[in-house]
């Protein structure tokens, strides 16, 4: 109970910092998909009562969990990246894809690169996963619903199916199928609709 008071003290002194973001939230052109992201963290690490009070959520958010940041200066530009010495994101952590759907959810951000041509929704990053291109023109394309855990390479111009799962340290430079898991270097695929498989990719 203390811990919990604690929390609740810090956070209300952090949003002392936070009311420019309050702001920039209630006002931003992507206020949808940022409201997205906050319901999927929501429904990751809180309980289910913080997706009706997005206010507080958004507020223990971004006093507790530097990858929120992060994804929220993302998500608000220019006027975000304003806003950061105020409150501070990852160093570590670098999002440079141009077109990422609505419910992302980073865990353990640290050393972790995000750079593909385009990233589907509710999609799950783990820490020291890269994501990025090959050469200046071939970036990956993550479809729905893809998890891709701590360590694995996700380089060039794959893309990626709907409902795929990309095990820890894997390394994957070829297209994988929609609703597969993907282990290994290089990676084959584990498990297929739910069924155990060894095929290569």
């Amino acid at each position: 109970m203390a811990h919990r008071g604690w929390r609740l003290f810090r956070t209300a002194l952090s949003s002392i910092r936070l009311w420019p973001h309050l702001l920039l939230l209630a006002t931003h052109r992507n206020r949808g998909v940022v409201l997205a992201d906050i319901r999927r963290w929501c429904t990751v690490i809180f309980d289910d009562d913080a997706q009706h009070a997005l206010v507080p959520a958004f507020l223990r958010l971004m006093s507790f969990h530097h990858e929120y940041r992060n994804l929220f200066y993302y998500r608000t530009g220019l006027p975000g990246r304003l806003l950061s010495p105020l409150c501070r994101p990852l160093p570590t952590l670098y999002i440079t894809t141009p077109d990422i759907g609505p419910g992302l959810y980073i865990q353990h951000g640290f050393a972790t690169i995000v750079s593909a041509a385009r990233i589907g929704r509710d999609c799950w990053i783990n820490q020291q996963v890269t994501i990025g291109h090959a050469n200046c023109t071939d970036a990956p394309v993550l479809g729905d619903n893809v998890v891709v855990h701590a360590g694995a390479k996700v380089i060039g111009a794959v893309r990626v199916g709907d409902h795929v799962t990309i095990g820890a340290n894997a390394v994957v430079v070829k297209d994988v199928p929609a609703r597969t898991t993907v282990v290994g270097v290089p990676a084959r695929i584990v498990r297929r609709n739910g069924q155990r498989v060894d095929e290569a990719l």
